[in-house]
């Protein structure tokens, strides 16, 4: 009975033995090695084997990129008004000693030197302006926390600000006016929009009015071009035929009427060639009279 409890005890203080001796630090991990509570190496990923009793291995650090949020944060701007500013910080261990000796609490100091900081630049910067400055803010942070954490064995890769939220007050004027200025550039587009109606329509007008008076002119030019054609013909006609003058002046006793037609002949010249065609009509009925009271005569 005793023989077994001795050779449990024995198998147990092996296992721990080798459990303290042999030890296997995943990828991505770094460990500490201290030697009788001083440092004496680093471990990387793989296997290794300590001295046991002397050795302590201490807690694995996670080299990959780290992400951590920190509280909102009240922080005065320069026109007085106080913020809350959630900030996201993404960082990197690259010494695991310098992260294991240098800072006790290296989450801690970066919040605390975060905050500082955006006090600082916040502090110089008016609302409107923190609101659209977010890439110099993130800027000015990554230089500041970069250079702060750079003795930690850490790096700081992007600082993030979450949000940026003004008191209600202001968020309610901030709609407001938001709301004020949609407003204005809808009632801009929109006259902006009646304008160019009213252009186009009166340039439509203005054109269709151009044209309108172009194919009054052309129907105008040829119309008159006919009318001479039409009198060329006709003269050309007549010169051609010989005709007898006494003809010619019954023809234009009959023309006179209709060039005097139309609402706009208001004044009627009666030219010397009208007194001189009456004439020789009044003669040739008074020879055509003659002649036929003769011949009742000898009858």
């Amino acid at each position: 009975m005793v023989g077994a409890i001795v050779a449990a005890v024995v198998v147990v203080f092996l296992v721990i033995l080798f459990a303290r001796t042999v030890r296997i630090v995943p990828q991505a991990k770094a460990g500490i090695v201290e030697r009788l509570g001083r440092y004496n190496r680093t471990l990387g990923p793989g296997m290794t084997v300590l001295v046991p009793f002397v050795d302590r291995l201490r807690p694995l650090i996670d080299l990959r990129e780290q992400v951590v949020t920190f509280a909102p944060q009240p922080v005065i701007t320069q026109d007085n008004l106080v913020v809350q500013i959630d900030t996201v910080l993404y960082f990197t261990v690259n010494d695991a000693r310098s992260a294991t000796y240098e800072v006790a609490n290296p989450l801690q100091a970066i919040e605390q030197i975060t905050v500082t900081t955006l006090r600082n630049v916040i502090g110089s910067l008016s609302l409107e302006d923190a609101l659209t400055s977010r890439d110099h803010i993130n800027a000015q942070l990554r230089g500041v926390l970069d250079e702060a954490t750079n003795k930690w064995g850490i790096r700081v890769n992007r600082v993030e600000l979450k949000s940026i939220d003004p008191p209600g007050s202001i968020q309610e004027a901030m709609e407001k006016q938001m709301r004020a200025e949609r407003d204005r550039r809808a009632a801009i587009l929109n006259a902006e929009g009646v304008k160019q109606s009213q252009i186009l329509t009166a340039e439509g007008q203005q054109r269709a009015a151009i044209l309108t008076a172009e194919g009054d002119k052309q129907a105008a030019i040829l119309r008159a071009q006919g009318e001479a054609q039409a009198i060329q013909t006709v003269f050309e006609a007549i010169h051609s035929a010989d005709p007898d003058p006494k003809v010619l002046r019954y023809q234009y006793m009959q023309m006179l009427p209709r060039l005097a037609q139309g609402d706009a002949n208001k004044l009627f010249v009666i030219p010397s060639e009208f007194t001189q065609a009456v004439g020789e009509i009044g003669r040739i009925f008074g020879h055509s009279d003659h002649n036929e009271a003769a011949s009742e005569d000898s009858k």
